[in-house]
């Protein structure tokens, strides 16, 4: 034994003779850097966890906490496992869920490296997004948006170019309302894509956002075109909600209509387009075999059973009976930050659609980026369209 112990430090002394000394100091700093690099990937989770929930914990009016948080290096990215934000009372400083997500996956798009742009994507699974009356009001949904988009910024510091939500669900709560009101869209699928023109960028509508969501029993699903990086808004929207059931919302229709429903299916059909500042388009909704009275209204009072024979008696009047439906379409056109609705045009379209002919349910493919500017002939007035009056020609 003695003796193979003083070959071994003979054969490393001669080693070590051979090897130069600046050669086993490149090892040992390679060696070390190797060690630093181990070590600060072992940290590294806990170091973005801790970043994380101070930078949450720090927003004005909101709070958040996120649960774990998982590193891949080799595909550039990281997961955000459990995260939630809440809106904070300023007075009280009672928190309202505001939006929470299972993970939240932050990545680099490797394929736009290959078109010179350093841009990340994000991939949120499960996320529920929250608006609670007299805590978000709609009006404040894009206040609120904007807020969430700042923190998003703080995770990403790249450029989001693909964007995508799984499983997802909006809310609008009012729990103040009698009865409370809880309604929302669910299963969710939301991918846009090119959002920073990596892309296709000598094409005037470049990025894409489709949308697909299950809403009280019916669908809804969106197609859009957009120019993000435009000066001034510029988009393409197509969206249609079919076969909602409206006695799944009755709370709502209680608490702000004052009344239910025993059957009825919902569909609304909508087209928008925007370049210049301004934007064109209709909305146009769909109520088919609506009854009012039924079994459910047993119970009430006599002046909640007048107000719903009412209600079922407006629709019976303003009801095509032989496509069973009521429907009107609504224009919509205007500059941003004003808008002009045609009301009378509204009213004209329901009475036609009651006592001439039914609308047909779907997108009309009218509305596109050049409908925009076009110039509309001179509209007839409300009576004029009654009575079939035309507009005289100026000499």
């Amino acid at each position: 034994m003695r003796l193979v112990y003083n070959c071994l430090i003979k054969n490393h002394k001669k080693m070590a003779k051979k090897t130069p000394h600046h050669v086993r100091t490149s090892y040992i700093v390679i060696g070390a850097i190797i060690i630093v690099l181990i070590i600060f990937r072992l940290l590294l989770p806990s170091i973005l966890l801790n970043y994380c929930n101070k930078s949450l914990g720090k927003m004005h009016g909101y709070y958040g906490h996120v649960q774990d948080i998982d590193v891949a290096l080799y595909r550039g990215a990281y997961e955000i496992k459990e995260m939630y934000i809440n809106k904070e009372d300023s007075s009280t400083k009672k928190q309202t869920p505001f939006f929470s997500v299972k993970m939240l996956d932050l990545s680099l798009q490797w394929k736009a490296l290959f078109h010179g742009r350093l841009v990340g994507k994000l991939i949120f699974n499960s996320p529920k997004l929250i608006f609670t009356k007299d805590k978000t009001e709609i009006k404040d949904v894009k206040k609120d948006t904007t807020s969430f988009k700042t923190v998003l910024k703080d995770f990403m510091p790249l450029k989001i170019n693909r964007f995508e939500v799984n499983d997802g669900s909006i809310h609008y709560v009012d729990a103040g309302a009698k009865p409370a009101v809880d309604i929302y869209l669910q299963k969710a699928h939301i991918l846009a894509q090119n959002l920073t023109n990596v892309e296709n960028n000598e094409i005037a509508l470049p990025s894409t956002l489709t949308a697909n969501a299950t809403v009280y029993g019916g669908t809804l699903s969106l197609n859009m075109k957009l120019n993000p990086l435009a000066e001034k808004t510029m988009f393409d929207l197509k969206a249609e909600i079919k076969n909602v059931k409206l006695a799944m919302l009755n709370n709502f229709l209680k608490a702000y209509g004052g009344f239910d429903v025993n059957k009825g299916n919902f569909g609304l059909y909508t087209e928008f387009a925007a370049k210049d500042g301004k934007y064109i388009g209709y909305v146009k909704p769909f109520i088919k075999d609506l009854k009012v009275l039924g079994p459910q209204d047993s119970s009430d009072n006599i002046l909640q059973k007048a107000w719903e024979a009412i209600v079922g008696g407006a629709a019976l009047v303003l009801k095509n009976q032989k496509k069973q439906q009521i429907a009107t379409k609504v224009p919509i056109e205007g500059e941003f930050g004003k808008t002009t609705t045609g009301v009378w045009d509204a009213v004209w379209e329901l009475l036609r659609n009651a006592f001439i002919q039914a609308l047909m349910p779907g997108i009309d493919n009218q509305i596109n980026l050049n409908s925009v500017n076009k110039v509309k002939p001179e509209k007839k007035s409300f009576l004029q369209k009654i009575f079939g009056g035309g507009n005289k020609e100026k000499k």
